[in-house]
């Protein structure tokens, strides 16, 4: 038994012994600012709140992946869930394909998209921001296909209850997801029993399993939650034809291609759900010798202490006016830091610029999938 005291309660951790991973190589542990759920399981591999190697975090997607059963019924829809498991479930989708070439790869999102039909939306109950959106294709053809689905695969960086997924499952029954027979979960640490749904065969694939229980200080401190919950379109523009997954696609494998200097230490900081592109940037310059380390700006608040143990919180990027936050940063141990964007360079908050002055924002509004050579940018 793992016990962890934390501000507003005890949190008893009983990792099972047969798990792929050991609990201390997946998470840590912080504690939320968030009335409905105190504590935070933090992964080390998900590139989020803790920065890591691109290597690390390919070798966990590579590895949930696997644990996935090779006989599901196609059509296959893969959905990874916003914000923190967007580029865990496309690298999941990115393995998966070398047995399921046809899998669509689609995410949950809280930025709505014009000229897309709306298929679901639903709620994580525990979230500091609760409500989910997920879109169909706009193309007639993927539209018919991801509708036939006969397995949907669920990725999640966690498990507590199932009862996000469950919401999500019923809401693509509602919206006519009508051939589903089989729904697999896949998450880094699955807390839960597994999802039982009515007339579906349901299966659940961790790198760690477990319990937990949480007890109630005497006397809790008060939580003011920020309001981070908005579902809205903001102020700067997005690219108008995501390449990663906010709208259902196929072949994932797009991103900025940057030229750099081998032996240079290299943050690549995502954005929200702006991340799989961000990843695949940061794999790329590792693969030219780069000493490179992969993180991402959030929306979810967070106190210091525990896991975390540095915040900068700051406007959001896309203009809708709330705080972004990002962890675990200290720009000394790096000689470039690249903020990629789906919005314009200007979008960022010059409070982060200011608080971290070796970054350079990479938007892809402005250099789309395009080759650029920065080798001599500090020159």
């Amino acid at each position: 038994m793992i016990e962890i005291e934390l501000q507003r309660g005890k949190l008893d951790l009983q990792p099972d012994e047969n798990s792929h991973w050991k609990w201390q190589d997946l998470l840590g542990f912080a504690e939320r600012i968030n009335p409905k759920r105190a504590f935070l399981f933090v992964s080390k591999v998900l590139g989020r709140h803790i920065p890591v190697s691109p290597q690390v975090m390919r070798h966990a997607f590579t590895d949930l992946a696997q644990l996935i059963p090779s006989d599901l019924p196609e059509p296959i829809l893969v959905i990874g869930m916003a914000e923190t498991a967007v580029g865990l479930g496309a690298g999941v989708h990115q393995v998966l394909q070398e047995r399921y070439p046809d899998a669509l790869y689609v995410t949950t999102t809280r930025h709505p998209v014009e000229g897309a039909p709306l298929l679901a939306r639903f709620l994580e109950e525990h979230s500091h921001a609760q409500d989910q959106l997920l879109y169909g294709s706009p193309d007639a053809d993927i539209q018919k296909k991801i509708l036939a689905s006969k397995s949907i695969v669920l990725v999640d960086d966690e498990a507590s209850t199932g009862k996000t997924f469950i919401n999500l499952v019923s809401a693509l029954q509602a919206a006519g997801f009508d051939q589903i027979s089989h729904i697999v979960t896949a998450t880094l640490a699955d807390w839960s029993s597994g999802i039982h749904i009515a007339g579906l065969d349901c299966q659940s694939v961790a790198l760690m399993t477990g319990k937990w229980q949480w007890q109630d200080a005497e006397n809790p401190p008060q939580i003011n939650m920020p309001k981070v919950d908005t579902v809205a379109f903001g102020e700067y523009a997005t690219l108008s034809e995501p390449t990663w997954g906010r709208l259902p696609i196929q072949d994932t494998s797009a991103y900025i291609r940057l030229q750099v200097e081998p032996q240079q230490r290299i943050l690549v900081l995502g954005s929200g759900e702006y991340v799989w592109s961000s990843f695949l940037l940061a794999e790329d310059l590792q693969r030219q010798g780069a000493e490179v380390k992969f993180s991402a700006i959030t929306r979810s608040p967070i106190a210091v202490g525990h896991a975390i143990q540095s915040a900068l919180a700051f406007s959001d990027n896309y203009g809708l006016g709330i705080q972004n936050f990002v962890y675990n940063i200290n720009p000394l141990d790096y000689d470039r830091i690249f903020i990629t964007v789906e919005t314009c360079a200007e979008s960022v908050a010059n409070s982060l610029l200011d608080a971290i002055p070796n970054a350079e924002v990479i938007s892809a509004v402005e250099f789309p999938h395009q080759t650029l050579n920065l080798c001599s940018a500090n020159d």
